[in-house]
Protein backbone atom coordinates (compact mmCIF):
# COMPACT_ATOMS: atom_id res chain seq x y z
CA UNK A 1 0.00 0.00 0.00
CA UNK A 2 2.71 2.72 0.81
CA UNK A 3 4.33 1.99 -2.53
CA UNK A 4 1.05 3.35 -4.70
CA UNK A 5 1.58 6.56 -2.04
CA UNK A 6 5.33 6.98 -2.93
CA UNK A 7 4.08 6.79 -6.77
CA UNK A 8 1.28 8.57 -6.34
CA UNK A 9 3.45 11.62 -4.45
CA UNK A 10 6.34 11.38 -7.59
CA UNK A 11 3.83 11.70 -9.88
CA UNK A 12 2.20 14.68 -8.72
CA UNK A 13 5.49 16.34 -7.90
CA UNK A 14 6.58 15.60 -11.37
CA UNK A 15 3.43 16.80 -12.57
CA UNK A 16 3.67 19.79 -11.00
CA UNK A 17 7.35 20.76 -12.09
CA UNK A 18 5.93 20.24 -15.79
CA UNK A 19 2.48 22.48 -15.18
CA UNK A 20 3.46 25.22 -12.39
CA UNK A 21 5.82 27.32 -15.49
CA UNK A 22 3.46 26.80 -17.87
CA UNK A 23 0.17 28.43 -15.90
CA UNK A 24 2.45 30.84 -14.28
CA UNK A 25 4.76 32.34 -16.65
CA UNK A 26 2.74 33.02 -20.03
CA UNK A 27 4.63 36.50 -21.21
CA UNK A 28 7.58 36.06 -22.61
CA UNK A 29 10.34 36.29 -20.26
CA UNK A 30 12.27 39.81 -21.02
CA UNK A 31 14.73 39.91 -18.35
CA UNK A 32 18.08 39.78 -18.74
CA UNK A 33 19.53 37.96 -15.70
CA UNK A 34 16.99 35.16 -16.05
CA UNK A 35 17.18 34.28 -19.43
CA UNK A 36 20.86 34.08 -19.26
CA UNK A 37 20.32 31.60 -15.98
CA UNK A 38 18.05 29.57 -18.11
CA UNK A 39 19.89 29.45 -21.31
CA UNK A 40 22.72 27.81 -19.03
CA UNK A 41 20.55 25.05 -17.36
CA UNK A 42 20.75 22.59 -19.83
CA UNK A 43 24.78 22.55 -19.94
CA UNK A 44 25.07 23.16 -16.18
CA UNK A 45 22.61 19.65 -15.73
CA UNK A 46 24.74 17.70 -17.79
CA UNK A 47 27.96 18.98 -16.13
CA UNK A 48 26.73 17.82 -13.13
CA UNK A 49 25.56 14.49 -14.16
CA UNK A 50 28.64 13.76 -16.17
CA UNK A 51 31.50 14.97 -14.51
CA UNK A 52 31.25 12.60 -11.09
CA UNK A 53 30.89 9.63 -13.51
CA UNK A 54 34.14 10.51 -15.56
CA UNK A 55 36.49 9.52 -12.74
CA UNK A 56 33.90 6.98 -11.27
CA UNK A 57 33.84 4.97 -14.53
CA UNK A 58 37.29 4.25 -14.76
CA UNK A 59 39.11 1.51 -12.48
CA UNK A 60 41.53 4.44 -11.11
CA UNK A 61 40.28 7.91 -10.45
CA UNK A 62 43.07 8.94 -11.64
CA UNK A 63 42.60 7.61 -15.27
CA UNK A 64 39.20 9.77 -15.26
CA UNK A 65 40.75 12.67 -14.12
CA UNK A 66 44.03 12.31 -16.69
CA UNK A 67 41.00 11.88 -19.77
CA UNK A 68 39.21 14.43 -18.55
CA UNK A 69 42.20 16.87 -18.75
CA UNK A 70 43.48 15.97 -22.11
CA UNK A 71 39.68 15.55 -23.53
CA UNK A 72 39.07 18.97 -22.61
CA UNK A 73 42.44 20.15 -23.83
CA UNK A 74 41.72 18.40 -27.39
CA UNK A 75 38.13 20.29 -27.64
CA UNK A 76 39.59 23.42 -26.82
CA UNK A 77 42.31 22.86 -29.75
CA UNK A 78 39.18 22.43 -32.27
CA UNK A 79 38.95 18.27 -31.80
CA UNK A 80 35.52 16.83 -32.91
CA UNK A 81 33.45 14.81 -30.27
CA UNK A 82 34.82 11.47 -31.81
CA UNK A 83 38.74 12.50 -31.50
CA UNK A 84 37.71 13.73 -28.05
CA UNK A 85 35.85 10.22 -27.31
CA UNK A 86 38.74 8.51 -28.96
CA UNK A 87 41.62 10.30 -27.69
CA UNK A 88 40.41 10.04 -23.94
CA UNK A 89 39.13 6.21 -24.26
CA UNK A 90 42.85 5.75 -25.33
CA UNK A 91 44.00 8.01 -22.73
CA UNK A 92 42.35 5.57 -19.95
CA UNK A 93 43.32 2.74 -21.47
CA UNK A 94 46.74 3.52 -21.43
CA UNK A 95 46.43 4.99 -17.68
CA UNK A 96 44.90 1.73 -16.42
CA UNK A 97 47.39 -0.14 -18.34
CA UNK A 98 50.60 1.77 -16.42
CA UNK A 99 48.76 1.73 -13.21
CA UNK A 100 48.46 -2.21 -13.06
Amino acid sequence: MNNYIYIAVMAGVTYAIRVIPLTLIRRPIKNEIIQSFLYYVPYVTLSVMTFPSITQATRSPLAGVLALAVGIFAAWYGANLFKVSSLCCVVVLIAEFIMI
